[in-house]
């Protein structure tokens, strides 16, 4: 309880940046409320929310967003195991709250009911403070007469920024190149293709995961039970 009580409101004040980052991308308030409760994937909101402020497509922009959230059908895949709820409305409302802080928390459990209390806790408290704050943040927002002067298209890069620093910070060297030729596939596109289309092709670089094991990063002696890899857990910071 106690980790699903602070994960969930410190995590949860992140939806202030989304919701700033939304209507100066051109959404209403009431638009950024329903894409927290609709989507409630931090990333994938920011993508979206990324390519029409750029002036792309919708389509371009969900395209993006579904890249990002797939990973959550993976984690679905090994929740489904361990929450044990077995079809129905429990399972359907608990699919949507399977993101990278709710599987965080269940895995760490050592029991089924731990897990589940776990899972609920961080579910509700982070759903509903995503969502309010989302509307502070809007309804702050389009109070400003003029948001370019304040810089809040900034916003949404630095959310990113503060999403991939951990993943840089934790990998290798095949991390690096595989952020390095994203970024670069995007830059190089961008001048020529639609606004949304250069990071889809952006993604192509993480195909380099596939290719043989990743080398070990340099840094803090990990023992044989792996608990040091719970760093990248806790760092990421920013829902994504």
């Amino acid at each position: 309880m106690r980790d699903s009580l602070g994960i969930g409101v410190a995590v949860g004040a992140a939806g202030l940046a989304f919701g700033t980052a939304a209507v100066a991308a051109g959404l209403s308030p009431a638009q950024a409320v329903f894409t927290s409760a609709f989507m409630f994937t931090g990333a994938s909101q920011f993508a979206l929310i990324g390519v029409v402020a750029g002036g792309g497509s919708l389509v371009a922009g969900a395209l993006g967003a579904l890249l990002l959230g797939a990973r959550n059908t993976l984690y679905g895949l090994r929740l489904a195991d361990v929450l044990g709820w077995r079809g129905g409305l429990r399972r359907a409302v608990a699919a949507h709250g399977v993101i990278d802080e709710t599987t965080a928390v269940a895995l760490a459990q050592p029991d089924r009911p731990s897990a589940r209390l776990a899972f609920t806790t961080t579910y509700a408290v982070l759903g509903s403070s995503w969502v309010l704050t989302t509307l502070v943040g809007a309804r702050a927002t389009e109070r400003v007469s003029d948001i370019g002067a304040l810089g809040l298209d900034s916003v949404g890069p630095a959310i990113f920024l503060a999403l991939l620093w951990p993943r840089l910070r934790e990998g290798g060297a095949r991390t690096w190149l595989i952020a390095g030729l994203g970024a670069g596939l995007a830059l190089a596109a961008t001048p020529l293709l639609p606004p949304g289309v250069p990071v889809l092709l952006a993604a192509s670089a993480a195909l380099i995961a596939l290719v043989g094991p990743e080398m070990p990063v340099r840094g803090p002696a990990r023992d044989a039970s792996g608990d040091g890899a719970s760093a990248g857990a806790d760092g990421e910071g920013v829902r994504s």
